[in-house]
Order: structure tokens, then sequence, then C-alpha cells
């Protein structure tokens, strides 16, 4: 199976415990599909053979039971390492974007010279989103109406955007291009056409397209 290429710093670590959880439960998959047709195909019924029957099996429910047990801690543990290096740890020269989704546009705000939202200097588009490349970003999700869901495939990265309470997601983009932006989250009839773009760009590109967009609002 082949993922969309990688443009994000974060991108390896998640195809990486994809491809791992992918191969552990498709081994154990295998492995019990297999001995489900062995046991359907020899305890098949025979002439003048009786059927046997067998109370349970501590030890053989202990084994079935603490091998999974494990492997989803394992799991869980490699998990929570991508989850915190997402959520948890922001670098500090990260820019910041402020998106309100809604049925059915992605409304977007850079904050001006002042580095504050909801100033008279701010920048604000639809749909369309600018990152610079190999700079970190912090987006700040909000929802003004229903649920909707913050996806970019090539980001590896998807954030809910829950109406009363704010979200957060920081991205570094690691190749230059346009990138869509997908809702995730079933979130009314138009749904199918709440998309976006991002448009990945070096730093000084990306400065000059938010001062051309300001002087053209």
């Amino acid at each position: 199976m082949l993922l969309p290429p990688v443009a994000s710093s974060i991108g390896p670590a998640i195809d990486r415990l994809f491809y791992l959880i992918l191969a552990v439960t498709g081994f154990f998959f295998i492995l019990v599909e297999g001995a489900l047709v062995w046991f359907v195909i020899h305890y098949r019924q025979r002439p003048g053979r009786t059927a046997a029957y067998v109370h349970g099996n501590t030890v053989a429910e202990i084994i079935w039971t603490a091998i999974p047990a494990v492997i989803l801690i394992w799991l869980t543990f490699a998990s929570q390492r991508v989850w915190a290096t997402i959520h948890g740890h922001i670098p500090a020269n990260a820019a910041e974007v402020e998106i309100l989704a809604e049925q059915f546009a992605w409304n977007i705000r850079y904050p001006g010279p002042d580095g504050r939202f909801e100033t008279a200097d701010d920048v604000t588009t639809i749909n369309q989103l600018h990152l610079a490349l190999n700079h970190p970003t912090v987006i700040w999700l909000k929802s003004k109406d229903v649920i909707h869901s913050f996806f970019v495939p090539a980001f590896r990265i998807k954030q809910d955007a829950v109406p009363g309470r704010g979200g957060q997601i920081w991205v570094k983009p690691t190749r230059p291009g346009q990138y869509e932006i997908a809702c995730a989250e079933l979130c009314g009839l138009g749904h199918y056409r709440m998309r976006g773009f991002i448009t990945v760009e070096p730093w000084d590109q990306l400065q000059q397209w938010l001062k051309e967009t300001k002087a053209n609002e």
C-alpha cells in the first residue's frame, strides 16, 4: 500500500507508525485466518467420527490474551511519542495562522506585522493557505457551526475543529508545491465541496504574497 509523497517533517514518523501497525495486524490476520481454514478442513464432519467437546484451556486463554495486550501497550507508547511531537512540542520560532471552519469553507487569517489576530493589519483569505517551506507554522483551528476536520494527506495531519473549543496543530512543510485540504468529517449536504489548497513556498515569497493579498483586500 503506497501513501502520497510525504511533504512535512512529521510525515515519515507517521508513515513508520502506520506501516508498523499494518505489519502487526496483517501478520495476525493471516495467522488467525489460516488457523480458521485449517480447523475447518481438519475438523470437518467425516463418516464414523464423533464430535469432541472441550471446556476451555486456561493456559491457551492466558497466552492469547497476554500477547495482544503486550502488543497494544507497545503500540500505544509508540503512538504517544508521535502524538506528543505533533501536539506538545511547538517550535519556539513557529509562525501562526488561524483557520475558522464553517459550512462549507476554510476562513484563513494571518496576523499582520503586530503579530496579533483580530487587528486591522490581519490578512484574510478563503480556502487558500500559504505556508513557508522548511519553517514551522502553528495552525489554530476553530469551528463556526458544526464539527469539521482539517485533513492534509500529504502532511499526514488531521485535526478536528469543534464548535466552542479551540484546537491546534503544527506543521513544518518540507516540499514546495500545492496540496489539498479536505474536510474529513461529514458536515452537511455541501461536505463534498469543502476543499481548500495549501501552497508551500520559500519564506520571502510567502511574505510577498501576504503583502499583495493585503493590498488587494
